[in-house]
């Protein structure tokens, strides 16, 4: 099958960094070029783009070029998930195993949530099926684990989400006006927890709470999952906001945040 544009562009992108990345004193432009095989032209054109957004920089002197700290950010993150997920797994599991439902932790990104841990209920979704998977994305706006992590955001930062992503409708009870929304939102701050109403997969509800670091920032969320005929509303109220609470609490003590006050 023949390679698309974008995916020959993202070869190419990652042979220059690649080739920057070995070479210990910097590369020109120059260099990249016979290393990598690609035009000058094209070398030239992608290390502006990529200079633009901190994959690389440029010693204004020399020209050389190295490999951005935007790349060391990427990387510290990605190492940050993988423990993450290594340190969290014991407890989700065992949250899975009390409440015996599906149990899910997410990050935030661009605008939406990625899955990173998925733990299936043990009595399964009654002949419901969930999209969820590891790797897979959701629009932040409609499930509890975006909502949540949405809550940490500035009134000027959820402004500007709406405005970029827009509130599209998911199922009938997907909140879609933007002062709602943001009504919901704050609610949600204050509660310290979210709630998906079916409100991203029809007959499935979900209870989230966040994952804060050592400087109290939300950098994930886990939730509850389960069909709406077995997870109700009464049921979260009066038992699994607080089991999602004290796990989320558990967690975020083992990467650092200490004792979170609700």
């Amino acid at each position: 099958m023949e390679q698309s544009a974008s995916v020959r562009t993202i070869q190419k992108v990652n042979q220059i960094l690649e080739t920057i990345g070995i070479s210990t004193r910097g590369a020109r432009v120059s260099d990249i070029a016979s290393k990598t095989g690609l035009p000058k032209a094209t070398v030239h054109r992608l290390l502006s783009t990529l200079l633009k957004i901190g994959y690389v920089r440029q010693d204004q002197e020399t020209k050389v070029y190295y490999l951005g700290l935007k790349l060391l950010e990427l990387g510290t993150l990605a190492a940050s998930q993988i423990n993450l997920r290594k340190i969290s797994e014991p407890l989700l599991r065992d949250l899975a195993n009390r409440t015996k439902e599906t149990v899910h932790m997410v990050v935030y990104e661009q605008g939406e949530v990625v899955y990173i841990e998925k733990i299936e209920s043990e009595q399964g979704l009654g002949g419901l099926k969930m999209a969820s998977r590891v790797g897979a994305r959701n629009p932040a706006h409609s499930c509890a684990v975006g909502k949540v992590l949405l809550s940490f955001m500035s009134e000027e930062e959820l402004t500007e989400f709406v405005k970029t992503k827009g509130l599209p409708k998911r199922t009938d009870n997907t909140i879609t006006d933007e002062t709602e929304f943001l009504n919901h939102i704050n609610k949600v701050r204050e509660l310290g927890y979210a709630i998906d109403d079916e409100e991203n997969e029809q007959g499935i509800r979900c209870v989230a709470a966040p994952i804060l670091d050592g400087k109290g920032k939300a950098v994930a969320a886990i939730s509850i999952s389960g069909p709406s005929f077995r997870v109700t509303r009464e049921l979260i109220d009066s038992k699994l906001k607080n089991e999602v609470i004290m796990t989320a609490r558990e967690i975020s003590k083992k990467i650092g945040f200490g004792t979170i006050e609700k």
